[in-house]
């Protein structure tokens, strides 16, 4: 039973990845009666070392995805019906008879070149569409909203509700949360006393995604009364009646035959749910336009008790929406900015551990809040090396993938357990890497764990930094942030990375079609328009900052 435990115990603490920093005080020698000197141990969580275990279960996953044709896949089906189809117009075109002549059946060839020819004919029509993103925009709210972390400290006490533990506790998770002084809170949260009603969190909510919306359908010259056919609205803590799509719907006149889909409670990652789903749909429907929109409310979510578990989220989240016009119309790829290459989605709810990480539930006096498991990082980091490595094959050169094979053969087959697994460089995949801009311990662990260089996560702390945890529109940001930079050029990789409640990890992947300009205030009418869908025209060139707070 002892073994037992302790090997319970072994696999728990590794599966947390727990670092112990010991220090000792007072430093100096004991005296006769005087007592020990103190030990002060600081334990401090860190995602799991993707190197010690690699489940080849995710690399098969990954490879069956699209890595390599599946037998079952339709390239196969096509292979298989079409060769016996070809090779009996043959046989029928060059028969030998008895006499060793020729006949030439010419119907019978012919009907069978037909066969095959229709066959090629189905399997063209219905092969996937394209998909490809038009254009997006991110809201930025007016200079009315903009809060300092001295001001949300000073908002924090005056509210009444926190004891003196609790302000501390706030106090020391801003002073580290990387966000800056320019982050955004709604009217409602802002004001003393706060005024938290049904009314304030859809003025939140109108403000957010209409003020997106408008910017995008200006700028791409989009009728949303005409022609948009599918809606996909996403925010996971407020979900009133009628919903969020139905107040787009109403305010734009959208089409009656509009297919709208509501998604709730999903998380940070949502967005790149939305967009999953948004492809499967454009995949059924021809010719089509479908709009995301990624937003969280913030006014009846926050938290006012003094659980520490759950006083984590007012410290990082932030106001702010996105939202982003997806086509399969072939005519779009002149226009459009991205193509949509991969979603890979990840989902470790069936674990009690994964599923209770964050949890929104009511505290020891009835307030409600989300709380964040002290196992955060650990099952972030988990879901994080299923997700890449399902991915691996589909984006991975050839090069990296026989490396890793190498090294598991090693391990597997020659048994030799002194070999570690290779982890494969995923900067020769992609060239902008967008990391859910989750709080500033999240993307040093990420960084740490992937081997990314600064450069690689600057879109992500800048994006904290500038408009703090925005939930699943923070990923729109980081890209607006690469494209004001003037960086993403033509055929570059994009790497969009989401984690979220439940527990989750999804991620997308883009190939940029054309050359996107910075930000600049200059420009005609149009330049101008697409400029004003970018959140960082007016404070990019102060980015990155010399040090992130």
């Amino acid at each position: 039973m002892e073994a037992a435990a302790a090997t319970s115990t072994a696999a728990v603490m590794e599966r947390e990845r727990l670092t112990a920093e010991m220090a000792f005080s007072p430093a100096v020698a004991n005296k006769p009666g005087e007592e020990p000197p103190n030990i002060v141990i600081k334990i401090r969580r860190r995602l799991p070392d993707f190197a010690r275990s690699v489940n080849l279960k995710y690399v098969k996953l990954g490879l069956l995805s699209g890595g390599f044709p599946a037998p079952s896949s339709s390239w196969w089906a096509l292979l298989t019906l079409a060769t016996p189809l070809v090779a009996a117009a043959a046989y029928s075109f060059g028969r030998v008879d008895v006499a060793a002549l020729y006949v030439v059946d010419l119907v019978s060839s012919a009907a069978w070149l037909l066969a095959a020819a229709l066959l090629l004919a189905v399997f063209y029509l219905n092969r996937p569409r394209p998909v490809y993103l038009v254009e997006f925009a991110c809201y930025k709210p007016g200079d009315e909203h903009q809060i300092s972390k001295g001001g949300f400290l000073d908002m924090t006490e005056s509210t009444g509700f926190f004891n003196a533990e609790a302000l501390e506790f706030q106090t020391k998770i801003t002073s580290r949360s990387g966000l800056g002084d320019r982050t955004y809170l709604p009217p409602g949260i802002q004001a003393r006393p706060p005024r938290l009603s049904m009314a304030e969190a859809r003025a939140e909510a109108e403000a957010v995604m209409f003020g997106c919306l408008d910017k995008l359908f200006a700028a791409t010259g989009i009728n949303p009364r005409r022609d948009v056919s599918i809606l996909i609205v996403n925010c996971s803590l407020f979900n009133p009646t009628p919903s969020l799509a139905s107040m787009v719907v109403n305010r734009y006149q959208m089409r009656e035959d509009v297919k709208s889909f509501n998604l709730g409670g999903m998380g940070c990652s949502a967005g790149l749910i939305a967009v999953d789903l948004a492809r499967d749909l454009l995949q059924a429907n021809s010719d089509s336009y479908a709009v995301v929109v990624s937003t969280e409310n913030v006014t009846l979510n926050w938290y006012f008790g003094n659980d520490r578990s759950m006083l984590l989220s007012n410290c990082i989240f932030r106001m702010g929406g996105a939202a982003a016009l997806l086509s399969n119309r072939r005519a779009d790829a002149r226009r459009a900015k991205y193509r949509l290459l991969h979603t890979v989605r990840t989902h470790k709810g069936a674990t009690d551990g994964c599923f209770y990480c964050v949890y929104q539930r009511e505290d020891d006096g009835g307030r409600v809040g989300v709380s964040l498991a002290r196992e955060l990082m650990a099952v972030a980091g988990d879901a994080l090396k299923t997700n890449i490595t399902t991915m691996g094959p589909l984006v991975l050169p050839l090069t990296e993938q026989l490396k890793f094979l190498k090294s598991m053969m090693i391990r597997r087959v020659i048994r030799d357990k002194g070999v570690r697994p290779y982890i494969p460089d995923f900067r020769r995949a992609f060239e902008h890497f967008c990391v859910h801009a989750g709080g500033r311990t999240v993307l040093e662990e990420v960084q740490r764990s992937l081997s990314l260089g600064d450069e690689d996560m600057e879109p992500s702390k800048c994006t904290l930094h500038r408009f703090g945890n925005t939930s699943s529109s923070s990923l729109w940001y980081e890209l607006a942030y690469a494209e004001a930079k003037g960086r993403v050029r033509r055929g570059h990789r994009v790497w969009q990375i989401g984690f979220g409640s439940g527990f989750k990890c999804n991620s997308a992947v883009w190939c940029a079609l054309r050359d996107v300009p910075a930000v600049s205030a200059a420009g005609d009418d149009d330049e101008r328009r697409r400029m004003s869908c970018n959140p960082w025209l007016d404070s990019v060139e102060s980015y990155p900052p010399k040090a992130y707070i």
